[in-house]
């Protein structure tokens, strides 16, 4: 075996550090253009998910069975009579003012009425006078039908003085007729209680003239107030669901806490032309005789909500010129823009009427430049784990200290 010359055995070392640094070279430089080629890969995938807006969706705000409706209502009595005058003349007396409860038949005031006491005499006087005459009338038509007989006067005498008879047969019954009228309007010189019931107005005075009729303000007021009606004006939305028997409550300002009930009992089934409102008339018992006719109290009712009816937070409207939109993610997450009728305003939410649905995904504070179609990424919040700290707090009601 040779031994190896001192040059050779350098020459050997310097090539094998030689491809060991061309190695170590060629890994850096391919290190370096895999890294690179990574960091463009990620970069893309930034770029295209930037691209992609993320949405975060409205929470689901749940609806009650039954919702609250509440409305102005208006007291009035069940039966109310204004008392006017039927006869001219001066007012002698009253007996019940305002306040005072009185029975039908009971009388409330009397009249004096000189004029009509005249025309009755009149009408009496002359009553007698064409008694008289019909009496004479009467003997002479028989006396003449007597003598026809017997033939001492002609037949036409006999038939004029029967006619002449029934002419003044006919003024008597006239006659009769007028004092009788004038007795039916002289029982008016009494003013009585049309039924049981409270005098709540009286505008009369010892010595006021009286002028007969209709006209200017009633002499009393008689209200029945063992029940009272309340009406209410019900907004169209909201007239399909009150039918005769529903039951509600109402308050008033003067019994503050304190709640009533009444009980629907008609519906006037038309709308007011310039409101678009329903009257409608519910009844509550009165035994207590806390309610008085023209009162103001607040009616309010529980209506069935509609299974179609959502509600969801203001912010996820999108109000333009053209309504009142609400953007949704279908399943395939994009964005769906529907067209929806609202109800009422809370605030902080909104009822939707029609137009949504309970399982749809809305969007909660939607972009201005969303549009219909457009691919979105939802985004899903982190719920975060309760410190035990935390967790003890909320268990024992208490905050820690």
């Amino acid at each position: 075996m040779s031994a190896e010359t001192p040059g050779s055995s350098g020459r050997r070392k310097f090539l094998i550090s030689a491809s060991a640094a061309v190695l170590i070279g060629c890994a850096i430089v391919g290190y370096g253009l895999m890294t690179r080629a990574q960091s463009k890969q990620e970069v893309a995938i930034w770029t295209d998910q930037q691209s992609v807006p993320t949405v975060a969706l409205a929470g689901q705000i749940s609806v009650k069975p039954t919702q609250s409706l509440t409305l102005p209502g208006s007291i009035q009595p069940l039966n109310k009579a204004a008392i006017f005058a039927r006869v001219n003349g001066y007012v002698r007396s009253w007996d019940h003012d305002i306040g005072t409860p009185v029975r039908a038949g009971q009388v409330l005031a009397s009249i004096d009425a000189p004029d009509l006491d005249q025309q009755l005499s009149q009408a009496k006087a002359n009553l007698a006078s064409v008694k008289a005459s019909l009496q004479i009338a009467n003997l002479t038509a028989n006396r003449n039908n007597v003598l026809v007989e017997k033939q001492v006067v002609a037949q036409q005498m006999a038939d004029q003085t029967n006619a002449d008879a029934k002419a003044k047969a006919a003024v008597v019954a006239a006659n009769e007729a007028n004092v009788r009228q004038l007795e039916a309007t002289q029982s008016f010189k009494t003013l009585t209680a049309p039924f049981d019931g409270v005098v709540t107005a009286r505008n009369v005075e010892l010595g006021m003239l009286i002028s007969s009729g209709g006209s200017g303000q009633p002499l009393f007021e008689v209200s029945d107030l063992h029940r009272v009606r309340i009406y209410v004006q019900v907004p169209q939305a909201f007239s399909a669901d009150l039918k005769p028997g529903v039951t509600a409550t109402f308050e008033l300002p003067q019994y503050p806490g304190q709640m009533f009930k009444a009980t629907l009992t008609h519906i006037s089934q038309s709308f007011g032309a310039n409101s678009h409102t329903m009257q409608v008339e519910l009844q509550a018992d009165n035994t207590d005789g806390k309610f008085y006719g023209g009162s103001y109290c607040t009616v309010h009712f529980q209506i069935p909500t509609s299974a179609n009816l959502v509600q969801i937070p203001s912010t996820a409207l999108v109000i333009s010129n053209a309504g009142t939109k609400v953007a949704t993610v279908d399943v395939n997450n994009k964005v769906a823009i529907k067209n929806v009728n609202l109800g009422r305003d809370f605030g902080d939410s909104v009822e939707i009427l029609a137009g949504l649905s309970i399982s749809d995904r809305v969007i909660n504070n939607p972009p201005e430049t969303i549009s219909e179609g457009e691919q979105v990424r939802v985004d899903q919040p982190q719920s975060q784990a309760p410190t035990s700290q935390s967790a003890n707090a909320s268990t024992t009601g208490k905050s820690p200290n």
